[in-house]
């Protein structure tokens, strides 16, 4: 599992590493853009279930921890599909993985 610090340094949320590979590819690439968005995912039945949401900012810091050390190859149609999400009213939302062409865990989209 994969980690997201967000805020201050208590503020971590576990994701799958390839989920969090791909939220990360959509995330920077809305920050990077100076653009502010929230982000909601679901949480698990062993936390209580429902969602979470955070309000994601450039002047906010992030960082995303990988314990495995390596990515796996990246689904650009899955980062597409979040930034989609991202790019709603309702902000970003952790989505299915469409079934896509792999590229590799550099390439990000525009």
């Amino acid at each position: 599992m994969g980690t997201l610090h967000y805020g201050d340094a208590t503020s971590a949320i576990e994701f799958d590493d390839r989920l969090l590979a791909h939220l990360q590819l959509a995330i920077v690439t809305k920050l990077r853009r100076s653009e502010s968005f929230v982000f909601s995912w679901d949480v698990g039945r062993g936390s209580g279930s429902g969602y979470n949401s955070v309000w994601m900012s450039p002047t906010v810091p992030i960082r995303f921890t990988y314990p495995a050390g390596k990515r796996g190859p990246i689904n650009r149609a899955w980062v597409e599909a979040l930034l989609h999400t991202a790019n709603s009213v309702a902000g970003l939302r952790v989505v299915d993985e469409p079934a896509a062409s792999v590229e590799s865990p550099a390439q990000a989209p525009e």
